[in-house]
């Protein structure tokens, strides 16, 4: 049986004067090495993506993460930093995907911008500055440190109890994660469940207990040096394992 399909939907990018549809390396390198699924990036196209066409293809989707932030009209609010990158070309594409993937039962693994996605997409909002919300931490990165600084572990998150993450997990109470973020859960949208919260109460994991296929979605960004963290490739595994189930089930 061939590799699970996993859509990955990409951001649109000015690269020098030619826009372009792109995805990093890093997220596509964890399909690859993490879930042992065949990634396949999807064009933010928005209205003009064929949705239908689209699921019909695929066994697994991951949302990944990105500079830009899900536009705040999505959620009824205006745009608190003008100065802060947007792309509502992704997000015409990945909030209908979205919503459509969950009601088929696709299995979604989402990171960063695709955690906030879910939530939005399912009737959530979001803070737009978590760093200026008292009681919340500053849970973005040191722009000036450099890449390798940036993405080492910068908290710990603590695992909800007998929850479906601290099952993938193998049991585990917390665990130290990376944290690159300006952005976080205001109001968790109707049906998710939490699944893990750093020390500020800040939402960092979450499933979908309704959806029909796996779902989880995490602040973070696990993609990174996945084969290094072993929290990591059982959250990419238990996705991978799923595919292929979804896979199976279709046959």
């Amino acid at each position: 049986m061939r590799r699970p399909i996993v859509l990955v939907p990409a951001c649109t990018r000015q690269i020098g004067p030619h826009p372009y549809h792109a995805a990093q390396l890093k997220y596509v390198d964890a399909v690859v090495l993490g879930a042992d699924c065949a990634p396949m990036v999807l064009p933010a196209l928005g209205a003009a993506l064929d949705l239908e066409a689209s699921l019909s293809v695929c066994d697994g989707i991951m949302l990944t993460g990105s500079a830009s932030n899900v536009h705040p009209s999505h959620y009824n609010q205006d745009v608190y930093d003008p100065s802060l990158p947007q792309d509502p070309a992704r997000d015409a594409t990945t909030l209908p995907l979205i919503r459509a993937a969950l009601e088929r039962g696709i299995p979604i693994i989402a990171v960063c911008r695709g955690f906030q996605e879910m939530n939005v997409a399912l009737g959530g909002s979001l803070h737009q500055a978590v760093q200026e919300v008292e009681g919340k931490m500053d849970h973005r990165e040191d722009p000036h440190a450099s890449i390798d600084d940036q993405y080492r572990p910068a908290h710990d998150v603590i695992v909800t109890p007998g929850g479906a993450f601290q099952r993938m997990l193998g049991g585990a109470t917390r665990i130290a994660v990376n944290s690159l973020h300006g952005q976080g859960i205001d109001r968790l949208a109707p049906g998710i469940a939490i699944e893990a919260v750093s020390h500020d109460g800040l939402v960092e994991a979450f499933s979908v207990p309704s959806a029909p296929g796996f779902t989880l979605a995490v602040q973070w960004h696990p993609e990174w040096l996945i084969l290094e963290n072993p929290a990591s490739m059982a959250m990419f595994g238990a996705f991978g394992l799923a595919c292929r189930a979804f896979q199976a089930g279709r046959a």
